[in-house]
């Protein structure tokens, strides 16, 4: 019997061991998720920002693309 218990506290012990690589796994893989998704939305800022500086010196301009003709082939 004392076979089977060792060999039971052995599959345990590597169970564990796994567990403990898996949790690991998944805390750094929240932290780059987290770092992705601020970075993602630190450059949706800055498009969103720059979209409107190039609004605005069109319109400086008076470079409205609203007003320039279709293309010919429309």
């Amino acid at each position: 019997m004392s076979n089977g218990s060792d060999e039971l506290a052995q599959r345990l012990d590597e169970m564990e061991v796994r567990l403990t690589f898996i949790d690991d796994t998944v805390q750094a893989l929240t932290s780059a998720d987290a770092d992705q998704s601020q970075r993602i939305a630190a450059l949706e800022r800055a498009l969103r920002d720059l979209r409107g500086e190039m609004a605005t010196m069109r319109v400086a301009q008076g470079d409205d693309p609203h007003d320039e003709p279709p293309p010919p082939h429309y």
